[in-house]
Order: C-alpha cells, then structure tokens, then sequence
C-alpha cells in the first residue's frame, strides 16, 4: 500500500497491464499510459473518483476497483470521444450512471455497480442500460435507500448473466416482467433481499426460456407457484435462507434438463418437499437429479 498514488509509473508508457494499492484518488497523470489495457487499484478510502482523463486511455479494456468509485462525464472533454474497447468495469458508483457515461463505454460487456450507503449521495432516478448492447453479466450492491429497486433498471436485452444483492421494496412481479424482457438470460441471482410480498405465482405464458441457474436468496418468499413450462431449460436452482419457503414447485420434477437442487438453511418444508422431487424422479427412472440440503451448525 502506497502513501499515494506512485508517480513514476507513468513513465512506462509501453505498460499494458497495472495493478496498485495506494491513499488517494488517481492522478489525471495516468493519462500518459496510453497502452495500458488493465487497470486494478485497490485505494483508502475505499471509494475514489477517477481522473477525467481517463476518457483519453482508448486502449483501456478492464478497470477493476475495489470500492465504488466516481466516473466524471465525458461530456466536459473536448478530446473525448470514449473508451471503444472497455469491456470490463467494477464497481461503478451509483450515481455515475449516467447516459453520458454509457455513452462513452458502448462496447462493455461486465459491469458491477454499488448503490450509496448515504442517502444524502443517492440520487432517485431511473437508470437505463439499453444503450450497452454488448453488455453479457451485471452485477448490483444495493443500499437500504433504493426503494421500488427491481423496476429502477432498464437493462439491454444482450443480457445473460444478472445478479442483484440487497434489492429492498420490490414485488415478485417484477421479478417476472423484468426476467421476461431479457430473452438471453443464463443466470439470475437474487441474494439477501427484501420483498414486499412473498408470493411468486408465475402463469403459463411467463416462461424463462434461456434460465440454466436460478438463485434466491432470502426474499421472504413463502408461496411459490410455478411449473416446468416456466424453466424449460433450467439447469440449476439454488436456494438459501428461504426460512419461509412452504415447498419447491412439484412440478420441477417435470424439467428434463434440471441436474440440481440445492438448499442452505431453508425450511424443512422446502427440504422435504425437494427430497420428494427427487424421490418421485427415482421412482421414474430418472438418477439425473441430484438433492443437496446444508443446514449451519446455528440451526
């Protein structure tokens, strides 16, 4: 860990790849490293603010940080005209979403955001994503402020992978039309959430055609109504801390490409109610199927 951000670095100019921990914010200096494609710096305070400049680094392809950091617009420069090749940013602040910034990143295919843990930095405004076409696995942090969470997002229908941590305030409904607006969609993780309601009752036009791996947890789901048609193609299904949870559907038996089910520290209804699928699934012939339930030793 440096007092501060190591000057002499940019003097390599032919650097393509750095990686450094330091006190401070990034000096618009950096500029200079015009053929740097990875940059990873882990800082304190945990959250900097990027220099303006770094819209001048066109090689740039992967910007890793350890904390939410601040990107300015590029609006404001008159010798941007973005970062063609990035494809990789984490974590962005919140805040920095702007249409400008997307603008200035078109090619980006992973991205991982982090909501402000101070209400006063929050900014309650709709955050649209459509315009990062390429964008294949995102990532959310998300604060206690963010209320009505899930429908704050427009994301592009290029998605494959989503995954949303600490989403408070939210319906399973919207669960459902924001998943049906993502045809690509592989991965959806759900984790420590918060909803307003606790019923999921999906209908038989509400398929997830793309769905391999299906994660909840938390959420304060107890009914769940759902049937194979729904998860045509899903592969796993991953549930932890579903404490209020009655059963898994019965009808998941019915999934043909289902390999896994998966419970940690869920409840004994929804344990039971797996091992039944599985049992049933036996019964038929089927040992494709696997059962794993984990209970913590608090339990």
């Amino acid at each position: 860990m440096f007092k501060s951000f190591p000057l002499v670095i940019k003097k390599l100019f032919h650097l393509r790849y750095l990686q450094v921990r330091f006190h401070g914010d990034i000096p618009e200096s950096i500029s200079k490293l015009q053929n740097l494609q990875t940059l990873i710096c882990g800082s304190y305070p945990y959250n900097i603010t990027l220099p303006r400049k770094i819209w001048m680094m066109k090689n740039l392809r992967c910007i890793r940080l350890e904390g939410p950091s601040n990107l300015p617009s590029p609006r404001a420069e008159s010798l941007v005209t973005g970062l063609p090749n990035l494809e990789e940013f984490s974590i962005l602040c919140y805040n920095s979403c702007t249409n400008e910034v997307f603008s200035g990143i078109p090619n980006l295919k992973r991205l991982i955001i982090q909501a402000p843990f101070n209400i006063e930095e929050f900014t309650h405004r709709l955050l649209d994503m459509s315009r990062l076409t390429k964008l294949e696995a995102f990532k959310l942090y998300e604060s206690p402020f963010l209320g009505d969470s899930i429908k704050r997002f427009g994301f592009p229908t290029s998605l494959r992978r989503l995954s949303l941590t600490r989403c408070c305030y939210f319906y399973w409904a919207d669960i459902t039309s924001t998943l049906i607006m993502l045809p690509n969609l592989e991965e959806f993780k759900l984790k420590r959430s918060r909803s307003l309601s606790h019923e999921w009752i999906l209908s038989d036009k509400d398929e997830f055609k793309s769905l391999k791996l299906l994660l909840l947890s938390g959420g304060g789901l107890s009914r769940w109504e759902a049937s194979n048609d729904n998860f045509p193609n899903l592969k796993r299904l991953v549930l932890k801390n579903c404490w209020f949870l009655q059963e898994i559907p019965a009808d998941f038996g019915e999934i043909c490409t289902l390999e896994s089910i998966e419970l940690h520290d869920c409840s004994t209804t929804a344990d039971d109610s797996a091992r039944k699928i599985v049992q049933e699934q036996e019964d038929m012939g089927n040992n494709i199927l696997n059962v794993y339930i984990h209970k913590s030793r608090r339990n």
